[in-house]
């Protein structure tokens, strides 16, 4: 399975259950058993979507999983082991965030057996009019009609835009 998480979207206490799951009466509500995130992906890979701005207890906790290759659910005196790819991503430079001691830096390590940088669309201007062309021709044929051309004023608007929020 691949399953994805986005870290930034659940407060700490969620974020915890879902990634390692609960025993019924960890907690108020917990009428029941559950597995977490990683494993529930075991076999497959897990997306960690923002994983910058993980809170550090569970950024300790997440690495301590990679490390032993076990999970221990909330309220759990048994590990579990764990067969799970990790893949994270980020729009933040965890390096400097671990030098804020906002990010771990045993888990960027333990993160970081691969690394593509993906640069922003800005720093990439000679790619927008391929761009621009695919996007126009996949919505003409959406649209049921022929690709209109872009002018070379229209492209130079779109090699200029700053691109804030990337493509």
């Amino acid at each position: 399975p691949l399953l994805r998480l986005d870290c930034a979207a659940l407060p700490e206490a969620l974020l915890e259950g879902e990634l390692f799951g609960y025993e019924r009466g960890a907690f108020t509500g917990a009428v029941q058993a559950k597995a977490g995130l990683l494993e529930s992906a075991s076999g497959g890979t897990v997306l960690l979507d923002e994983i910058g701005e993980m809170p550090l207890a569970t950024q300790e906790k997440l690495s301590k999983v990679i490390e032993t290759r076990e999970v221990l659910r909330l309220g759990s005196v048994e590990p579990r082991p764990l067969d799970v790819r990790l893949v994270a991503a980020t729009n933040c430079d965890l390096l400097a965030r671990s030098s804020e001691g906002a990010f771990r830096l045993d888990l960027f390590y333990r993160l970081n057996g691969i690394s593509i940088v993906i640069p922003p669309l800005r720093e990439r201007q000679a790619e927008i009019p391929r761009f621009a062309t695919r996007f126009l021709a996949e919505a003409a044929m959406r649209a049921g009609c022929a690709p209109p051309r872009l002018s070379n004023e229209a492209l130079g608007v779109l090699v200029r835009h700053p691109f804030p929020g990337n493509i």
